[in-house]
């Protein structure tokens, strides 16, 4: 189905882009304590996860919609809407990574492509999360609930992730790669479960 521009302006007024510019400032400002000292430097790869973990926290709210229920009935399927909204914020997300890399000394940068996959796995997973709220409940506002899933899930894993499927290792660890191809199942995992998400919402059940 073709997509107008009106559809697209229309879109692109109801992104919360307060909420992901929020969420990316604080991002940032994580990612420049990189520069504030030899000391900051050993952490920058804590800092840096800590800085996706932030912007990821603000994309949980990319599909808020007050307006879905009335919206259910337009001609444009959610999919499509959806799609749309995600495509308007891949730009705005591949520029914040670029300058959060950029600000991290280039001597404690830790390897690109697989920081990167890392970042783009919490990206995907925060949106499928908003997209399986969507599906599965009524509710218009995602962002905050699946936020807070995400950031529980992420202490957790932290915490209690088991050592040998380990997914936050130092760079140093012998288990960097195995850990990255393990990122990048995760990766996939989200891609699959978001396009399954991403479909029309299920219908609540008539009571009888």
């Amino acid at each position: 189905m073709p997509v107008n521009r009106q559809l697209v302006f229309a879109v692109h007024r109801t992104l919360p882009w307060g909420a992901v510019a929020a969420a990316g400032g604080t991002g940032l400002l994580l990612a420049a304590l990189t520069r504030t000292g030899e000391s900051a430097e050993q952490l920058s790869l804590y800092l840096l996860r800590a800085a996706i973990l932030a912007f990821a926290v603000g994309l949980t709210f990319l599909l808020d919609d007050p307006a879905r229920h009335t919206t259910a009935a337009v001609p444009t399927p959610r999919p499509v809407r959806i799609a749309l909204r995600v495509a308007l914020a891949v730009p705005a997300a591949a520029a914040w990574w670029t300058v959060a890399l950029l600000l991290v000394p280039p001597r404690a940068r830790p390897p690109v492509g697989d920081i990167t996959l890392e970042a783009g796995a919490a990206f995907v997973l925060a949106v499928t999360g908003a997209a399986a709220a969507v599906r599965f409940s009524e509710v218009a506002r995602p962002g905050l609930p699946v936020a807070g899933g995400l950031l529980t899930t992420a202490v957790l894993a932290m915490l209690f992730w088991p050592r040998r499927w380990a997914l936050f290792v130092p760079v140093q660890d012998e288990r960097w790669a195995a850990a990255h191809d393990r990122w990048a199942v995760v990766l996939a995992g989200a891609v699959i479960l978001g396009l399954v998400s991403a479909a029309e919402p299920v219908r609540r059940r008539a009571r009888f």
